[in-house]
C-alpha cells in the first residue's frame, strides 16, 4: 500500500483559477499545460506525489512534461472511444461541441493525438474506476525505485 503525501490537480479547477485567462486555442492549451506542469513540478519538488487530471491533447506538450518532470512523470492514457465519452458526458460539453456552441473542442473540432508510449493504458470503456486506480497503484509499487 502506498502511503505517500499526495495531491490532485484537476484540469477543470485549474481552468477556473490559475488559467482563467486562457481560452482553447492551440497556444492557450499549450500555456494551460505549461502552467499545470510548473505547478506539478513545484509540488513534486516539495516531496508530494502529484496526480494531474487534465486533457493533454498534443504530443509535443506531453514530451515537454516528460522532460520537465523526468523520472517523476508517469503518463496514464485513458483510452476511451468517443462514443462512450459522449454517453458519459454529464456536463453536456460534447453536445454543445457538436452543435458548434463550443469551438475547438478536443476530439470533436480540435485534434487529440494519442500518446505513442504511455506508461499505463486504461481502457476505460471496460472495467471500473477502481480497476483503473488499482492498475496505477500496481504500476507505482512495481516501479517505486524508478518513479520518485
Amino acid at each position: 500500500m502506498l502511503t505517500h503525501p499526495c495531491v490532485q490537480l484537476d484540469g477543470d479547477v485549474l481552468r477556473k483559477g490559475l488559467c482563467s485567462d486562457l481560452g482553447f486555442s492551440d497556444e492557450h492549451r499549450r500555456e494551460n499545460i505549461r502552467r499545470t506542469g510548473e505547478v506539478a513540478k513545484l509540488m513534486c519538488d516539495a516531496g508530494l506525489t502529484v496526480i494531474v487530471a487534465c486533457i493533454t491533447p498534443f504530443a509535443r506538450d506531453r514530451r515537454w512534461l516528460r522532460e520537465l518532470l523526468g523520472i517523476r512523470y508517469v503518463e496514464v492514457f485513458c483510452d476511451c472511444p468517443l462514443t462512450v465519452c459522449e454517453k458519459r458526458d454529464v456536463k453536456g460539453l460534447y453536445k454543445k461541441a457538436r452543435s458548434g456552441e463550443i469551438p475547438a473542442f478536443t476530439g470533436i473540432s480540435s485534434p487529440y493525438e494519442p500518446p505513442d508510449n504511455p506508461h499505463i493504458v486504461l481502457h476505460t470503456a471496460q472495467g471500473t474506476p477502481e480497476d483503473g486506480a488499482r492498475k496505477i497503484v500496481d504500476y507505482l509499487q512495481q516501479n517505486a525505485n524508478t518513479v520518485q
